[in-house]
């Protein structure tokens, strides 16, 4: 599989506090990778790096051939202009749903396309109209988001991510703040879109263990900033040879 992402050397401080510390990643093609670790870790700053939201002190990161490098080397105007172009290949999903709440459903999901990409409003919804059917919210078109459930609209905010038709997703704790019967439902749709050939490449910030060991072709641990632990699910989450991913995975026994 070819490469799709590669974060080089990723250092970042913020308050005088180490966030990121040295972090090199790599990430595959159609790869499905979960970050864990305890809360403060550095696992959702590192998302934003890799999506331009955040620019770091030192390192650098590619994505589908455009690289980005921290604000203070590039100035803010390139750096901006790097970043816009990184996020035309990256996706997000937040722990909070951000849809824009004056907008029903499907216009959340036509406006990016519409504005950024140039399509036409019977394209946008076109494509808004597949991408509802393939979270199942085919039904839930025109509603506004404070009508919907918090399973619905983290489904609604997967499903406007890939509006963009993005290669690579990232998911920043996107069951964290539902309730748990509704946890059950995004999560199917993750393991959803990660079949078939055309699998958008997917990173995932997860405290779900259970379907981090089922959703991903490789784990990483992070503590204090570094990776210090990665593998295949069952080598990291069943036995773990690093004794800060021991300790950390007891609490979840």
């Amino acid at each position: 599989m070819a490469m799709l992402l590669r974060a080089s050397s990723l250092r970042l401080q913020l308050s005088g506090r180490v966030i990121l510390d040295q972090v090199d990643l790599r990430v595959a093609e159609g790869e499905r990778v979960a970050i864990i670790g305890p809360s403060g870790c550095g696992k959702s700053t590192l998302l934003r790096c890799l999506n331009g939201l955040q620019s770091v002190d030192q390192g650098s990161v590619e994505v589908a051939g455009e690289s980005l490098s921290s604000l203070n080397e590039l100035g803010e105007a390139e750096f901006e202009r790097r970043a816009l172009r990184v996020r035309q290949h990256v996706g997000m999903v937040f722990q909070s749903f951000n849809l824009f709440p004056h907008m029903n459903l499907i216009e959340n999901l036509m406006r990016a396309p519409m504005v950024v990409q140039g399509l036409t409003r019977e394209a946008a919804r076109e494509r808004a109209e597949t991408l509802l059917a393939r979270v199942g919210l085919s039904d839930f078109a025109e509603h506004f988001p404070q009508q919907l459930s918090g399973g619905q609209q983290q489904r609604g905010a997967m499903a406007r991510a890939l509006a963009m038709t993005p290669k690579i997703l990232l998911y920043d704790e996107p069951t964290s703040a539902l309730d748990p019967e509704m946890v059950s439902e995004v999560l199917a749709v993750m393991s959803e879109l990660g079949q078939g050939e055309a699998r958008p490449t997917q990173i995932l910030v997860t405290h779900e263990m259970k379907f981090a060991e089922r959703f991903a072709d490789r784990v990483l641990f992070m503590s204090a900033g570094r990776i210090v632990e990665e593998g295949p699910p069952v080598d990291v989450l069943r036995n773990p040879k690093n004794p800060m991913t021991q300790k950390f995975l007891r609490h979840f026994v």
